[in-house]
């Protein structure tokens, strides 16, 4: 199961250092509910690596939205050692797409 990011955690596990995969999201979008069971599937694929691969709800959350100009969903932002990657993917995915760019991530 993907974890769950919220405003009051978010930035510190970005802080933290280790890879992490934040996947934009509203319950009303149909795009970014086909996501989840994409974004499920790799946290537990990859829930022995070095790496946080979670979930943000935007209905509930926005201060991640503002800071990094989320304006549509879906939407993935990546961040390793505390920085925003220099890679997002927008809209929904092909999970090998996601898988793709996770290692990118961690090869960074």
């Amino acid at each position: 199961m993907a974890f769950t990011f919220t405003d009051s955690n978010v930035e510190e596990i970005i802080a933290s250092g280790k890879a992490v995969v934040v996947d934009f999201w509203a319950p009303w979008c149909g795009p970014c509910v086909a996501m989840s069971p994409v974004i499920d599937a790799l946290a537990e694929e990859y829930k022995d690596k070095d790496i946080v691969i979670g979930k943000y709800n935007t209905e509930e959350e926005n201060d991640l939205c503002i800071a990094n100009r989320v304006i549509s969903i879906p939407q993935i932002l990546f961040f390793k050692n505390g920085k925003a990657a220099p890679f997002r993917l927008a809209g929904a995915q092909k999970p090998e797409k996601v898988k793709e760019t996770i290692e990118k991530l961690l090869a960074l």
